[in-house]
C-alpha cells in the first residue's frame, strides 16, 4: 500500500492534470502537440535507462549493494548526458518529424524532463529494493504536487491576475504565447524538485566502476529495452502516427488526434492501478523467488489483481455516461469519440496481466523471450494501426491496442507454463472477465429502454456494480477473510 497508494496519488494528480485540457482547450487540435511530446517522452525513457532498474532488482540480491548501485549509477550519469547532448544536436529534425515545427522549444524541455528522471531511476529503486516506502512516498507525491502548482499558477492564476492588473511586474515571468508549454515547464519544476529531494541517495555514489558487474548487468537488461521499446510501440504507436497515417487534412488530423489521446486517457485509468502494482511488485517477486511457495504466491496475487482490474473495468463501462455527461457540458467535441473507451480498457486489463505474467522470464533470466513477445505485439501494432486508422479513425487505433494486448497475454502465458510453471486459477479468472464483459453489455442494452436519462444509467450501472461485488465476495470469501482491516468482514 505504501508504494501503490503515493504511486496512484501521483498518477491521479497528473491525470487529472491532463484531462483538464478538454476543459481549458475547447479545439482539440490545440492540444496536439503537447500529446505529440508526451508520446516521444516514454520511447526515451526506456532508451535512456536501458533496463538498469530491473538489473539493479534483480543482482541487488546476489552482489554488493553500494558497488551495484555506484556502477549503475555512473553508467546511466554517462550515458544521460550522452543522448541529451544528442537529443539537443538534433531537436530540429525531431522537431519535424513530430510535426512540432511551431514549437521547437519543446524539444529542448522534453529534453530537460528526460534527463531529469532518469537520473532519479535508480534513488528511487533504491528506495524500493531497501524497503522505504515512507520516503519513497514522499518524493514521488512532492513531485507531483510541485508539478500541479506550477501548472495552475501560471495557466490559471497568473492570467487571471493579469487580467485585473494588466501593468503588473508579474508580466516579466508569464508569456501569453507560451500556452500549452506551461505544461512541460511544469513537469520540469516538479522533476528538479525530485530530483532535490534525492540528493541523499544521489551523493551516497561512490566513484567505484566495476567493469566487470557492469557486463553481467547488461547482459541481463539489454533484452528489457527490446521489451520496453515493444511496449511503449504497443501503448503509443497510435497518438505517435495518428496525424501521420489518417485520411484528412492537417488541422483536422490534428483535432482528431487530440480528441483521440484526451479521451484514451478514461482507459488510461487501469494503467495507473497497473502502474502503482509494478512499483511494489517488482522487487516483490525477485525477494519471493527465493521461497518455496513461490508459485503460489504468484498466483494469488495474480487473482487479486484481475479481481481489481475488473471493478475498474466495470466502472468505466458502467459508468460511462457520467463521462459523456461532464463533456457534453463543458466541451462537446470530445464525445465523438467516447465510444472506442471500453474496448481500450479491456485492451489494458490484458496489459496488466501480461505484466504479471512476465514475472517468469525476468526470474529464469530469459528476458530475450520477453523481447520476442513485444516485438510480435509492436508488428501487430504497426500493421493494425496503418490498416485501420485511414478506415475506422478511432476505432482503428483502439482493435490495434486491443488486439496487441490480448496476442501478448496469450503468448506470455503459454511459453511461461512451459518454462517456469505457475498455477494461476486460469477458468476462475476468464470467467470474471467474460461475467464483467456481460455486465457491460447487459447495462448498454437496458440504457437502450430510457435513452438520455442519466439517472437510470446511473442506478443501473450501481446494481449491477454491486452484483458483481457480491458476487465475487461470495466466491472468493475465505480468500478475502485471510486479507488485513478487509477480512473481518467475511466468513472463513
Amino acid at each position: 500500500m505504501w508504494y501503490g497508494l503515493p504511486t496512484i496519488a501521483t498518477r491521479f494528480l497528473g491525470y487529472l492534470m491532463n484531462m483538464a485540457l478538454p476543459f481549458i482547450f475547447k479545439t482539440p487540435g490545440d492540444t496536439a502537440d503537447i500529446v505529440q511530446v508526451y508520446t516521444i517522452i516514454p520511447f526515451l525513457n526506456v532508451l535512456f535507462t536501458y533496463g538498469l532498474e530491473t538489473g539493479y532488482f534483480r543482482y541487488a540480491q546476489q552482489k554488493d549493494r553500494d558497488r551495484l548501485y555506484s556502477t549503475l549509477s555512473i553508467s546511466i550519469a554517462i550515458s544521460t548526458s550522452i543522448l541529451t547532448a544528442l537529443l539537443l544536436l538534433s531537436k530540429g529534425a525531431i522537431a519535424g518529424a513530430a510535426s512540432l515545427t511551431e514549437h521547437p522549444e519543446y524539444i529542448v524541455w522534453m529534453a530537460w524532463i528526460v534527463l531529469i528522471d532518469t537520473l532519479t531511476t535508480l534513488p528511487f529503486a533504491r528506495l524500493r529494493q531497501e524497503n522505504r516506502p515512507r520516503r519513497y512516498a514522499f518524493v514521488r507525491v512532492a513531485g507531483i504536487v510541485m508539478n500541479v502548482c506550477v501548472v495552475i499558477l501560471f495557466m490559471g492564476i497568473i492570467p487571471r491576475y493579469l487580467q485585473s492588473h494588466p501593468t503588473s511586474s508579474i508580466r516579466q515571468i508569464w508569456n501569453p504565447q507560451t500556452g500549452i508549454g506551461y505544461y512541460l515547464i511544469g513537469n520540469i519544476c516538479g522533476s528538479l524538485f525530485t530530483l532535490l529531494l534525492l540528493r541523499k541517495e544521489l551523493l551516497s555514489v561512490r566513484f567505484v566502476f566495476d567493469k566487470r558487474l557492469w557486463k553481467e548487468v547488461m547482459k541481463y537488461s539489454y533484452p528489457l529495452v527490446i521489451v520496453g521499446m515493444g511496449g511503449i510501440v504497443n501503448d503509443m504507436l497510435s497518438r505517435l502516427i495518428y496525424q501521420h497515417v489518417v485520411d484528412l487534412p492537417p488541422k483536422q488530423a490534428k483535432d482528431e488526434l487530440g480528441i483521440f489521446a484526451n479521451i484514451y486517457r478514461l482507459a488510461v485509468l487501469i494503467t495507473v492501478m497497473i502502474q502503482a502494482f509494478r512499483m511494489a511488485a517488482e522487487p516483490f517477486f525477485f525477494r519471493q523467488s527465493q521461497q518455496e511457495g513461490a508459485p503460489r504466491t504468484y498466483a494469488r496475487v495474480m487473482k487479486f489483481f484481475v479481481l481489481a482490474c475488473c471493478f475498474m473495468l466495470l466502472g468505466i463501462g458502467l459508468f460511462l455516461d457520467v463521462f459523456y455527461w461532464i463533456f457534453e457540458k463543458f466541451s462537446p467535441r470530445y464525445t465523438e469519440g467516447l465510444y472506442i473507451v471500453p474496448l481500450l480498457a479491456l485492451g489494458n486489463v490484458f496489459l496488466g496481466i501480461y505484466y504479471n505474467l512476465s514475472v517468469w522470464y525476468k526470474l529464469t533470466n530469459k528476458n530475450a523471450y520477453g523481447a520476442y513477445i513485444t516485438f510480435a505485439g509492436g508488428v501487430i501494432t504497426v500493421v493494425l494501426n496503418i490498416l485501420l486508422i485511414p478506415v475506422l479513425h478511432y476505432a482503428g487505433a483502439a482493435i490495434a491496442t486491443f488486439c496487441c494486448y490480448l496476442f501478448m497475454m496469450i503468448m506470455s502465458y503459454r511459453m511461461g507454463q512451459k518454462h517456469y510453471p505457475i498455477p494461476y486459477a486460469r477458468k476462475k479468472l476468464t470467467a470474471y472477465i467474460v461475467l464483467v464483459i456481460l455486465l457491460y453489455f447487459i447495462h448498454l442494452g437496458l440504457t437502450r429502454i430510457m435513452p438520455g436519462k442519466l439517472w437510470f444509467s446511473v442506478v443501473t450501472g450501481l446494481l449491477l456494480f454491486g452484483f458483481f461485488a457480491w458476487f465475487t465476495g461470495r466466491i472468493e470469501a475465505k480468500e478475502l477473510a485471510r486479507l488485513p482491516i478487509i477480512g473481518r468482514y467475511f466468513k472463513k
